[in-house]
């Protein structure tokens, strides 16, 4: 494990070094604005996770990663810009694992009917592997980074081959809505039955629809070639997102719903300090698999010691719970972050710290139907508190935490939580 967290972080230092030397050439002033403008506009393609060319843009995202299930994973993705058409998109991917020596891969496409309001059709045909207990919001769109910390460590995926078809259309410039239909076959890649009566699934068919709305009150926009584009981000942010799976209605095996919600706070203070409340609630009623309720984001490896443990910290992720420990069919978990102003210890070295609080809670009904593996609920208040010390050297930076309270471990190395982190901004 700790020789393929060095070989990626190698990886990163060099790539991301390569990004911030650009070789720089004496021209004129004319040339020195349109060679400032192209470069504002490939760092900001580059901050999206895209490398464009021509009329493709190359998807970062799939190039390589690392997880305990595939161990390597590699290949190439990407979508169409606007320079191959304002109306239509072709976008996919297809990647290779190494330890599971098998590829996946999506295609997809759509087209749009309103400028405006940015009115999207989209279709897409997916063949891949997913986090089980993993939840996502549609209106979430991409997010990236060049190091997803919590992906290294995880090992309970699902295979899924998924068709959907959906609709993305922004209702005002601070509501933005996706809708989609999808089915799905889905296959655990690892022990699990799910009992329901009298019948017992390994494998199972889903037929979902989905709303997804995300309300941004606050933001700041402005009308660019008939589109509203976020100029200023304004808080608290908001994401509601409602599913219903239908048994017997294109195949599906199983009735359950879903409502997940996210309200994101932040406060800027006059001393150059930042104060961030992340607050996430999921509840899913009905015949839901594990496979889609709810894990709390844990982050730390199933190992003995804490330096068998030491790894990367994640984004938001509770540092001192261990990987599929914990499940839920219905849980909370708010988030409360405080970034110091920055040491300015000169120009180039500027750390910061920042103090962490986090705190879960959940419950799970009919336990006894998820047979083959063994999890806990989070029937008592999860807490954990720390610190981070970023940017110490080339984005790299430390992290501590502490497992305090109901789920305080009888061992006291257990409650421990000693990690990189890694922070970079373009």
């Amino acid at each position: 494990m700790v020789k393929h967290l060095l070989f990626t972080l190698f990886f990163i230092f060099i790539t991301t070094s390569a990004a911030q030397n650009p070789v720089t050439k004496e021209k004129n002033s004319v040339q020195q604005e349109k060679d400032s403008i192209r470069k504002a506009e490939f760092f900001k393609n580059i901050g999206n996770g895209y490398l464009p060319i021509g009329f493709f843009n190359l998807d970062l995202r799939y190039l390589i990663k690392f997880n305990q299930f595939e161990g390597f994973r590699t290949g190439l993705g990407g979508t169409t810009n606007e320079r191959f058409s304002g109306v239509y998109r072709l976008n996919g991917y297809g990647v290779y694992g190494f330890r599971d020596k098998r590829y996946k891969f999506s295609l997809g496409g759509g087209f749009r009917v309103n400028k405006s309001s940015n009115t999207w059709v989209n279709l897409s045909y997916t063949d891949d592997l997913q986090e089980t207990g993993s939840s996502t919001f549609l209106t979430d769109k991409r997010y990236f980074t060049f190091f997803e910390p919590r992906l290294l460590n995880i090992s309970l995926f699902h295979r899924h081959i998924t068709k959907s078809i959906g609709v993305e259309h922004q209702i005002s410039n601070h509501l933005l809505t996706e809708t989609q239909i999808s089915t799905s076959k889905i296959d655990p890649t690892y022990t699990y039955t799910f009992v329901l009566d009298d019948a017992q699934y390994t494998r199972y068919d889903l037929s979902l629809g989905r709303i997804s709305l995300q309300w941004s009150p606050f933001s700041s926009y402005e009308i660019i070639n008939e589109r509203a584009i976020e100029k200023k981000v304004g808080y608290p942010k908001f994401t509601l997102q409602f599913t219903q799976a239908f048994s017997s209605v294109l195949g599906g095996d199983f009735n359950f719903s879903k409502i997940d919600f996210r309200a994101i706070q932040q406060f800027n203070h006059s001393n150059e300090a930042i104060t961030k409340l992340t607050l996430v609630a999921g509840i899913a009623g009905g015949e839901a698999p594990l496979t889609h309720l709810y894990h709390a984001y844990p982050n730390n490896i199933n190992k003995e010691t804490i330096l068998q443990r030491f790894s990367v910290a994640g984004l938001n992720s509770f540092e001192t719970m261990y990987f599929n420990e914990f499940f839920s069919d219905k849980f909370s978990t708010l988030q409360l972050k405080h970034f110091f102003k920055p040491f300015k210890i000169s120009e180039w070295f500027k750390p910061q710290l920042v103090l962490i609080s986090r705190f879960a809670i959940g419950d799970m009904n009919s336990i006894d139907r998820h047979e083959g593996i063994e999890f806990n609920t989070l029937n008592h208040l999860y807490s954990e508190s720390g610190f981070e010390i970023n940017k110490l050297l080339f984005g790299f930076g430390l992290s501590f935490a502490y497992r305090y309270g109901a789920y305080h471990l009888p061992e006291i190395a257990d409650n421990f939580a000693f990690k990189f982190t890694f922070n970079i901004t373009l």
